[in-house]
This record gives structure tokens, C-alpha cells and sequence, in this order.
């Protein structure tokens, strides 16, 4: 009986490392001190993990990044003043600029909701010099909850509908739940 366990090794490749009570096949030169020096993967059980968010508003389109390449995209709906970045609450706009990913909730009022870090400091600045407030509580949500939100579950798919947020099927956040993790940068562009 032996068993396989196979490592990936930046640069190099796949290692296949065979263990087990046949004597060629439990010694493979190397296998044991790249299996100890072997660096952590990119793909993990759950799947591969984003090292960027980048949000293109004019094409209402999330890419999850890994290695600057897009490996997971989704469609998304916007505040329902979609042009321009957010400035003060109320504005119903969703922000500009680069923020992380800064928290989460599961039992938000939006099935699974992701925090971004708006505002930052620039945006309360930028406000309070106008003597507005910048507004919170900007997130990466799936479709609403109870009845109270029930008239808006027919807009998630296409329609801009949020005040500010970014809304995704509740399958789309799923994956983005299981893919990214806090303190992912997040970049929002017009």
C-alpha cells in the first residue's frame, strides 16, 4: 500500500513524492526537504484565492485577480447614481479609487456582505471639507433578505438599485466569500 502527495513548487512544478511499504517507491532524492521547503500554494482545499479585487463600473463587471489575471468574473449592479465616486451619504453613488476588503458579515440585512473599506482617509477629507459626511458602510452584498426588500430581489440582475454598495447573485457571493479574504485590496474604477 503507498500513497501519493503531490506539491507544487514555485518555478519548478508538480513533485510527486511517493511513500508506502515498496522500497523503490518510498525514496524520491529531494522529495522530503522540498516537501519541508515547498512554499505555500496558490490553490488551496477551498480553491484558488484572490490577491485582488478590481471592479470596472462602466462594465458592471467584478473580476477576482490572482498573478494580475481575471479567474473569476461576475456581474454586478451598482448605487442607482452609478457615475462619478461616492462624495457624501446620501448620494446613492458607489466609490472610486482603491480601498481592502476590511470584514464581513453573514447575517446582514443582504445575503453575506463583504466591507470595503470606504471611507479612507482622503474621502473624509474630501468631505469634511464641504461639511458633508462621507457616508459608510460600503459593501459587496448578495440579494436581499425578508420581506421588507422582497419588491427589490427582481432588480439584482442588471438594474442599478443599490445606495452605494456593490450586489451580486447570492451564488456569485458565495464564491466571492470563499475566494477572498480580509485585507484583499480592492480597486474600483469608473
Amino acid at each position: 500500500m503507498y500513497s501519493a502527495l503531490l506539491h507544487a513548487t514555485a518555478g519548478v512544478g508538480m513533485v510527486l513524492c511517493l511513500t508506502g511499504s515498496v522500497a523503490a517507491m518510498s525514496v524520491l532524492p529531494g522529495c522530503a526537504a522540498q516537501r519541508a521547503q515547498a512554499p505555500v500554494p496558490a490553490v488551496s482545499r477551498r480553491g484558488q484565492f484572490a490577491d485582488k479585487i478590481l471592479v470596472k463600473k462602466s462594465q458592471r463587471r467584478l473580476y477576482l485577480m490572482r498573478d494580475g489575471k481575471p479567474f473569476r468574473t461576475y456581474r454586478i449592479s451598482l448605487g442607482i447614481e452609478p457615475e462619478g465616486h461616492k462624495q457624501r451619504q446620501g448620494d446613492n453613488r458607489t466609490p472610486e479609487g482603491r480601498y481592502t476588503i476590511s470584514g464581513r458579515n453573514a447575517r446582514s440585512n443582504f445575503y453575506k456582505a463583504l466591507h470595503i473599506s470606504y471611507p479612507s482617509l482622503d474621502d473624509r477629507l474630501k468631505a469634511a471639507r464641504k461639511g458633508w459626511d462621507p457616508g459608510g458602510a460600503i459593501m459587496i452584498h448578495g440579494e436581499p433578505r425578508g420581506a421588507r426588500f422582497a419588491h427589490l430581489r427582481d432588480l439584482v440582475r442588471g438594474e442599478d438599485w443599490t445606495q452605494g454598495c456593490i450586489a451580486v447573485s447570492n451564488m456569485a457571493v458565495d464564491e466571492i466569500w470563499r475566494y477572498v479574504s480580509d485585507g484583499t485590496p480592492i480597486e474600483i474604477v469608473p
